[in-house]
């Protein structure tokens, strides 16, 4: 039973990445998922925006596990930047895509539209900013300086991965890590 929703959930992240969530159909979910309409509605009985929002739970838990893994690796603010955009350049050129990272297509798509989505989403933001200021203020910067460059990482850090989505090409990333690089040494 467990096994099944778990299923579900990971093949519902990658549809809703891939294609949004308005992009994905209930007959392809079915499909994709390998279920029927009784077995979705037993385990997401509000139908398909709880299933969104249980994959933005999970994919919450995926990211931030993996980026405090990083920053735990890394003795500064800027190695283990360098490190998280290297592996999604790395992801990107290996893939085409950077599936299980970026949640902003389903943010664009639903926030207004669903506050428990919009706050699902928000969640994710707020852990990276965590984890990102919690390594600034190790290295000396204010509380202040800390959240609000971790605000602006979160930013360039997203919007760069857009960008490579949109121009299909690992560059905007590259752009971003140079960016980076001086914004934390000034």
């Amino acid at each position: 039973m467990l096994e099944t929703k778990s299923r579900i959930i990971e093949t519902a992240t990658v549809l809703f990445q891939q294609k949004g969530y308005k992009g994905v159909g209930l007959n392809e979910l079915l499909r994709e998922c390998s279920i029927t309409k009784g077995s979705l509605y037993h385990h997401f009985p509000n139908g398909k925006e709880e299933l969104l929002i249980a994959c933005l739970h999970s994919l919450n838990e995926s990211i931030t596990s993996q980026i405090e893994d990083i920053f735990a690796q890394h003795t500064s603010a800027l190695v283990a930047v360098t490190a998280m955009i290297d592996m999604l350049i790395a992801q990107y050129e290996e893939t085409g895509t950077i599936t299980g990272f970026t949640v902003s297509s389903m943010v664009s798509e639903m926030a207004s539209l669903s506050d428990p989505v919009r706050a699902a989403c928000a969640q994710l933001y707020e852990n990276l900013q965590v984890i990102y200021s919690q390594k600034l203020m190790a290295e000396g910067f204010t509380e202040t300086a800390a959240q609000t460059t971790a605000v602006s990482l979160s930013a360039i850090i997203e919007g760069g991965m857009m960008l490579c989505l949109a121009q299909k090409s690992a560059e905007p990333l590259r752009i971003v890590a140079n960016t980076i690089a001086k914004m934390l040494r000034d």
